[in-house]
């Protein structure tokens, strides 16, 4: 039987909502212990947004929301009260035999309760302590709270996105996704120093960063002309065309990023002509003249419906892809083919569909899928393993509301 990637590897969780989750998922996905430390009686605020809730067995609706279950597989449930002085202990209890913690409280909320970095080091000096917040750690807004959406504001995401009268935000929580992204990226790295050479280290990371980030070739092109890049809509900035189309019927979204491939879309749409036009030959030459050959472009469309282009642009190698609401994601062939939907046993729903892990590797895949965990699930045998709780102890401050 294959190892997993991170077997051997303990994180404490403190973290809650999506991005940090998004981010302690991805290691427990890799094989990695991932303890979720939540409140006791409420636990992830993410547990109750909702609608939807997940459906139980019968039909009826349990208490968990799709959004807890989107970032939490895979993972132990154990409920510790870290405002307690004995709840602190057991968390640092926890934290010295582990690998890694992640939290996402505001910037030095975990000082008051000894639970910060610099008191954590002293007692696990190999521990990857990793810190996402909003702003960072330090500059002038480093004590504000935020949300994905006030990131995707501040870091410019929104300016390249929409149409050209309306700034749009992104459908999905796209800062707090690639915000989790950035941070698996981070504990590996970290992870790797710390075998090297022993040592941990704490990981700052900020959302605002990372949706700063993420502009990539955006931010490049300004920093380099000067010039602000304009919203398309559907349209991209590389080679043109590359956007939505409206078929007869339905719209495709058809890029031809090169001159190859806009010679192969004149020769499947049966226009040749359109190379002869010195404004339309080259790449360099159809981005100028952008706003000439779009309608000419969005009339050729027109005139087939959406199959019958996916066929014939297939066909000519041109690539082109359906638009596609979110049943016709998960009936495609090549999606099912992939296995990007699984199906766990639930206690609390019985049959749980997931999003599936895309990383596939060949000596240690990503086979394992556990439901998200119920609330406190698993406290009572990690503090007994890990903490040395006894069962009489356990009561004991489960009575006192610290578990």
């Amino acid at each position: 039987m294959p190892s997993t990637a991170l077997a051997g590897v303990r994180v404490l969780d403190l973290s809650r909502i999506l991005a940090a989750p998004l981010a302690t998922q991805m290691l427990a996905d890799l094989g990695a212990e991932v303890i979720k430390v939540e409140r006791p009686g409420t636990g992830d605020d993410s547990r109750t947004y909702g609608p939807p809730f997940a459906a139980g067995p019968e039909g009826d609706r349990t208490d968990t929301a799709a959004f807890y279950l989107s970032c939490n597989r895979n993972k132990q449930s154990v409920t510790v009260n870290h405002a307690t002085a004995e709840g602190q202990a057991l968390i640092r209890a926890l934290a010295a035999r582990s690998d890694v913690l992640v939290e996402n409280f505001r910037a030095g909320t975990l000082a008051k309760y000894g639970l910060d970095h610099e008191s954590l080091r002293e007692l696990n000096p190999r521990l990857v302590y990793l810190s996402v917040t909003g702003f960072g750690q330090t500059g002038p807004y480093a004590a504000r709270p935020g949300y994905d959406g006030i990131f995707q504001a501040m870091s410019g995401m929104m300016s390249v996105s929409g149409h050209p009268d309306e700034p749009m935000k992104v459908g999905v929580s796209m800062v707090d996704i690639l915000t989790g992204l950035y941070a698996s990226t981070a504990v590996l790295a970290a992870l790797r120093h710390r075998d090297a050479t022993g040592e941990g280290q704490f990981i700052d990371l900020s959302l605002l960063d990372c949706g700063l980030a993420s502009l990539s070739h955006f931010a490049m092109n300004y920093l380099v002309s000067g010039e602000v890049p304009q919203r398309r809509g559907n349209g991209g900035y590389g080679g043109v065309p590359s956007q939505a189309f409206l078929c007869k019927d339905k719209p495709v979204f058809l890029v031809a990023g090169n001159d190859k491939q806009f010679a192969a879309f004149c020769a499947a749409a049966g226009r040749s002509d359109l190379l002869q036009d010195p404004r339309f030959g080259t790449t360099s030459a159809r981005i100028a003249h952008r706003a000439e050959i779009l309608p000419v472009l969005e009339e050729i469309m027109l005139t087939r419906t959406r199959d019958e282009w996916l066929a014939v642009l297939d066909e000519h190698d041109v690539p082109a892809g359906p638009f596609n609401e979110l049943p016709e994601v998960f009936a495609d062939p090549q999606i099912q083919h992939r296995g990007m939907l699984v199906d766990v046993d639930d206690p609390a729903s019985g049959r749980l569909p997931l999003l599936a892990n895309p990383i596939r590797f060949t000596a240690t895949p990503v086979e394992g899928y556990a439901p998200p965990p119920g609330l406190g699930e698993h406290t009572a045998e990690v503090l007994g393993r890990l903490a040395g709780v006894t069962e009489g102890q356990f009561e004991g401050l489960r009575a006192r509301g610290v578990v």
